[in-house]
Order: structure tokens, then C-alpha cells, then sequence
């Protein structure tokens, strides 16, 4: 039987960290409903009896991107590391005519908080990301939270091949690129998928390829997004 290239550094060949399901509310909160997949029990009755108090007090209200959950994390004593392509506001979005809108509302805030995030004890990397070093995090150190291209999800197990009328973007892009974010919560290195859960959808596990989930965590408009989560807690 031939052996994933993935299985060297890598004791387990199969594993899926059990997550309470949380599924978004609204058409902007995914980030913040992965946020709530991975915090321990009782920060999540705090942010979920709390929710709209929150959002407010940290600032993005209903319009969030990746530093804000990081700073959303940071705020319930979640150890994360952000990795991302573009430290900041990547420049060539403000080409973009769908994203006028959101750039004008959100440039301040986001760049204050990436320029903050140090002093404030959120790590930020410059960094990209590969499959090995996702298995690698899933098996060591616990959940990744992602930014993907939503039209290219699928679901192997689901047999849902587009989220289309039932999905929920988060971001405001056109047709071609609509941000949305899941938790990887495992994968199976005998036939190399990831497992996750999104936040569109009730309580279950979706499964995709590496190849395919590289190609939407990778699309232009994610800068490559991944929020790794440490903790040791979920089995």
C-alpha cells in the first residue's frame, strides 16, 4: 500500500479533534462562529449570552476580518498564532469595486490593529502556509481556523459540490471570490483529506482533498489566512 507523503512526521494516520458545532447566525459571522468552535466551555457561554456586547467593544461589529478574531481569541485566553501573506491591507484590493465600500469603513481599524497587535501579545507571521505543516499543527497542537474562497468548498462526505444558495459569504467580494471561514479539524493521510467544519451548515464534519482545500485557502482574496490554535484539550 503506498504511503502518503504526509506520514513521516506524523505519528497518527487519522484524526479528528471533537469540536462543539456552532453555526453562524448571520451573513457575516462565520469568523466569529469558528472563534466560538474553539474556545473552551465557559468562554463560549461568556461571547455567546455576550455576543453583540462584544462585537462591539472590540470594534468590527458586524464586518470582521482575520486580526479581529485574533484579537477576539486574545480576548478569551486562546494561545493562536496568525500566519498570513500580507501583513496589513493587501494593496491591490483597493482596485477592487466591490471592496470600496468595506476598505473605506474598515482600513482604520484593520491597520491600527495589525500595527498594535505585538504590544498587545497577538503573534503575527509573514508566512505561507503548506499541507504538511497543517497536518503537522492538527497533530500536535490543535485546530487551524481558515479564510477560503467559498465557491471552490466542497464536501466529499456531504456530496455538496458548490455551498451555494445555502452558504452564507462573510466578506462583501463579487462573484468570483466570496470569503468564508472554517475550522480544520483533522484528515486522513491514507487517502490525504483534510476534515473541517463550517459554520454554514449544522452540526456535522465535512472532508476534502488537500489539493482542492489548497486551492481555496490559497485563492487570491485570502492571503493564505490561518489562525493555528494551541491547546492540547481536544482529543
Amino acid at each position: 500500500m503506498e504511503v502518503s507523503k504526509y506520514a513521516e512526521k506524523n505519528a497518527q494516520p487519522r484524526l479528528e479533534l471533537h469540536l462543539i458545532h456552532h453555526r453562524q447566525r448571520f451573513n457575516w459571522d462565520c469568523g466569529v462562529s469558528c472563534v466560538l468552535m474553539v474556545l473552551p466551555p465557559t468562554q463560549r457561554e461568556h461571547l455567546l449570552i455576550n455576543f453583540s456586547e462584544v462585537c462591539k467593544a472590540e470594534g468590527f461589529n458586524k464586518s470582521t476580518w482575520t486580526i479581529d478574531l485574533c484579537y477576539l481569541l486574545k480576548r478569551y485566553g486562546v494561545s493562536h498564532l496568525y500566519c498570513t501573506v500580507t501583513l496589513g491591507i493587501h494593496p491591490g484590493y483597493r482596485g477592487q469595486s466591490f471592496y470600496n465600500k468595506i476598505l473605506q469603513k474598515d482600513e482604520e481599524r484593520v491597520t491600527k490593529r495589525f500595527l498594535e497587535a505585538a504590544e498587545r501579545g497577538i503573534l503575527v507571521r509573514k508566512a505561507s502556509l503548506t499541507c504538511e505543516d497543517l497536518v503537522h499543527h492538527l497533530s500536535e497542537s490543535g485546530p487551524v481556523i481558515l479564510l477560503t474562497n467559498a465557491s471552490l468548498l466542497h464536501c466529499d462526505i456531504c456530496k455538496v459540490n458548490k455551498f451555494t444558495s445555502e452558504l452564507r459569504g462573510c466578506l462583501p467580494w463579487g462573484t468570483t471570490y466570496t470569503g468564508h471561514y472554517i475550522v480544520l479539524c483533522g484528515y486522513n493521510l491514507s487517502n490525504e483529506k483534510f476534515l473541517f467544519r463550517n459554520p454554514t451548515f449544522r452540526n456535522r464534519v465535512c472532508a476534502m482533498s488537500f489539493a482542492m482545500l489548497d486551492e481555496a485557502r490559497c485563492s487570491y482574496g485570502t492571503d493564505e489566512d490561518a489562525i493555528l490554535i494551541y491547546s492540547r484539550s481536544w482529543t
